[in-house]
């Protein structure tokens, strides 16, 4: 089962992805925690991207590439992945198209999840998330017992500094503008299965399931 994981920035997607990759037993891969590993392993391509990182560059397709290469290519993801995160425009999907190709793999489905603009800001601005356990609740639909304190480990709970209205409406344009584009590039290929984000989490891993079912 190979999948990548679409949508805009509030959709759900960390949520579908913990559980898409434990039911389907696949490893989660983002490029995020990629450059981390990489950057404390000291690998060539982790001291490159390093290098961009540090200065609050982006990193270079060819170096982000070089890595998404080594990590599809480890054991773990010969029977399937999950790409979360990644990729962000049609020139990365491009070279992920020509790696998977090398490797000798295929995508199987792209799972797009679909929340309007007005309910991203919504669901973004109301998100409140542990200092110390790293919890998620919502100030609509996930309410914690009690207000301000995680009912996980009863700490704090804050409010991130990107989700205030304005960094929400401003990451929400960049999706429209460079990652939104993808939806129809796959869409070509058809492999596309699109989802409403709007409903309850478990009923939308449910229509997950039923789109990809058994790939």
């Amino acid at each position: 089962m190979r999948l990548i994981l679409l949508g805009p920035p509030g959709a759900g997607k960390g949520t579908q992805a913990s559980k898409i990759v434990e039911k389907y037993n696949i490893p989660h891969i983002s490029t995020g925690e990629i450059f981390r590993k990489n950057i404390k392993s000291g690998t060539e391509l982790g001291k490159a991207a390093k290098q961009y990182i540090d200065k609050g560059m982006l990193v270079p397709n060819e170096v982000v590439m070089g890595i998404i290469k080594n990590r599809l290519a480890e054991v773990d993801c010969k029977d399937g992945f999950l790409l979360d995160g990644f990729p962000r425009n049609e020139v990365q999907a491009n070279s992920l198209d020509e790696v998977l190709n090398e490797l000798d793999m295929k995508l199987d489905k792209v799972v797009n999840i679909e929340v309007d603009d007005q309910q991203l800001v919504e669901r973004i601005v109301n998100r409140r998330v542990c200092n110390k356990c790293e919890h998620t609740f919502h100030l609509m639909f996930n309410k914690p017992k009690v207000e301000g304190v995680c009912d996980v480990c009863g700490s704090k709970l804050y409010q991130r500094e990107d989700d205030t209205v304005e960094t929400v409406t401003r990451r929400i344009n960049v999706y429209h503008e460079l990652t939104k584009p993808l939806i129809k590039y796959y869409e070509k290929h058809g492999i596309v299965v699109n989802v409403d984000g709007l409903q309850s989490i478990d009923q939308v891993f449910v229509d997950i399931v039923k789109e990809i079912g058994s790939v």
